[in-house]
């Protein structure tokens, strides 16, 4: 009985204690981190952030999502890190680098112009879709999906590729904390979602 006790004084708190990583991993938030340049200047290549999960997707919040199933070249276990631009129900278009939502022009001060303009053209939802072949195809982003960029637009491998994100494999909010980057590097990631 005495080897049982002993036993269960070092077992019960590291079972408590992996009960609880879990909880916060699935309900709360995790840690991920970004891989690539597409997301380039306000997240980096190996920066490391929280996905915050209860918090409500907005337009222009920074998401993580399951890449595997969206984006036809991702292999299995694959997140991507991106910024929403279309909500359900948006419409879409670019005119040389300039966003519209719903005929509205997108502040997208938190790039450069050689990073909203290089390589990205004119496009709408409709013209991408057609020229893809996507699933959904039309002139607005489908009901619990998301049109995502990533903020590095000549560089990023995006929805302007692959289509939409099922609201289903968005893992979380992106927020960086506090000690990393600069100040206006963590507005940008932070603080612009509408």
């Amino acid at each position: 009985m005495k080897i049982f006790r002993s036993i269960m004084s070092w077992v019960i708190p590291v079972l408590v204690a992996v009960i609880l990583v879990l909880l916060v991993r699935t309900y709360l938030f995790e840690v991920v981190k970004v891989s690539g340049d597409s997301m380039e200047p306000n997240l980096v290549n190996n920066e490391r952030m929280f996905a915050i999960k209860p918090l409500k997707l907005k337009r222009l919040s920074v998401i993580v999502f399951d890449a595997y199933g969206e984006d036809p070249t991702a292999a299995k276990n694959t997140n991507y890190v991106k910024r929403v631009i279309g909500l359900p129900g948006d419409k879409v278009v670019s005119k040389n680098g300039v966003l519209y939502v719903n005929h509205h022009k997108i502040d997208q001060s938190f790039i450069s112009e050689a990073e909203r303009t290089s390589g990205t053209g004119n496009w709408s939802l409709k013209s991408l879709s057609k020229a893809g072949n996507w699933h959904y195809q039309g002139s607005r982003v489908p009901q619990d999906h998301y049109f995502v960029l990533g903020d590095h637009r000549s560089i990023s491998e995006d929805g302007r590729a692959w289509g939409y994100v099922n609201a289903k494999k968005v893992m979380g909010v992106v927020k960086v904390p506090f000690w990393q980057g600069t100040k206006q590097h963590r507005i940008n990631v932070n603080d612009l979602a509408k």
